[in-house]
């Protein structure tokens, strides 16, 4: 897989997943901004690149960041996932009303995006 390639679209995932963390940090008043940003993040983080990691070794030949399916619905559900079994393991909360947040939180943003590539393909294409 060519970093340099791949790194601007794994980047987006990335501030997206700490966006959703910082997000519910502020909704909660959590103090230790930075210690407690990454602590709620690591989870997500690492299921994110675990679910690129799968997709990029499931769709070698043919993977491309950008589409919806496979690569977003992986992607989504690996960091939510995989970032739920980490935050139990760490001894983090996961009361259902969160991991329902977080399911559809983090799938508006990782598909969002992803959704939306196409129509911003086209809009440049005809410019």
């Amino acid at each position: 897989m060519s970093v340099k390639k791949y790194a601007p679209f794994l980047l987006i995932d990335a501030i997206l997943v700490i966006i959703f963390c910082a997000i519910g940090r502020r909704t909660h008043e959590e103090a230790n901004a930075l210690a407690g940003l990454a602590k709620t993040s690591w989870p997500f983080l690492t299921g994110l690149v675990i679910g690129w990691a799968a997709t990029f070794a499931l769709y070698r030949d043919k993977f491309n960041a950008v589409l919806l399916l496979p690569t977003g619905i992986v992607v989504w559900l690996g960091a939510v996932v995989i970032g739920m079994i980490l935050r139990v393991l760490s001894g983090q909360g996961t009361q259902f009303s969160f991991i329902v947040v977080a399911t559809l939180v983090l799938g508006a943003f990782l598909l969002g995006w992803r959704a939306l590539a196409p129509l911003v393909s086209k809009i440049r294409t005809k410019s």
